[in-house]
């Protein structure tokens, strides 16, 4: 008794949601998958039909939609991968060069040849960085900037134009494609 009543509620709100858009239970009729009305001897199975067809509809939209989402979750970390592949392919360079340096006979060497391969080699990895978007953060002589400055100590000075502004960098910063990866390590003057 109480499914009649729920179903008979449920063709009463079909009814009043779009009376225009399908027949009425109580003509007898039902549209088919063509549109074409055809005679329907059980409104309630045929609702039962459209209920199911549209459960049907809500559970492949999700299992696309859960898809999708999987989808990219594994192209956002293959992407990453391939970025992180990059960069380490930007350092194989320089990294033998340094792997050279390791196994240099320190007998047969100067220190001089020693210190201007290192100094090349920092020059390599330097430039192979940049490529990649690095950036040093250097701010000796600018204003102090809290966003890309670490203050780790005061100096006074007696000229207020340079209050606030970097008297000495203890450590550089860095910076990759515009996200701080570390700030400068400053001293910054203080006017009295």
């Amino acid at each position: 008794m109480r499914d009649t009543q729920v179903t008979d509620e449920i063709i009463e709100e079909a009814e009043d949601i779009s009376p225009s858009a399908s027949p009425r239970a109580d003509e007898g009729s039902v549209e088919n998958d063509g549109g074409v009305a055809v005679a329907s001897d059980d409104p309630v199975g045929d609702l039962q039909r459209e209920i199911t067809l549209e459960r049907d509809k809500y559970l492949r939209l999700a299992a696309e939609f859960d898809n999708f989402r999987k989808r990219m979750t594994r192209e956002r970390i293959e992407a990453e991968a391939r970025g992180q592949g990059e960069l380490v392919r930007r350092l194989l360079d320089p990294l033998d060069d340094v792997a050279r340096f390791a196994h240099v006979d320190p007998a047969v060497t100067d220190s001089a040849t020693l210190v201007e391969g290192v100094a090349m080699v920092e020059k390599k990895l330097d430039k192979s960085l940049r490529a990649a978007g690095l950036e040093t953060v250097n701010p000796a002589g600018e204003k102090f900037d809290p966003a890309l400055h670490e203050a780790v100590a005061t100096q006074p000075t007696d000229d207020p134009e340079l209050d606030h502004t970097v008297a000495q960098v203890y450590q550089v910063g860095y910076t990759f494609k515009g996200q701080l990866l570390r700030p400068a390590r400053v001293v910054v003057r203080q006017h009295q």
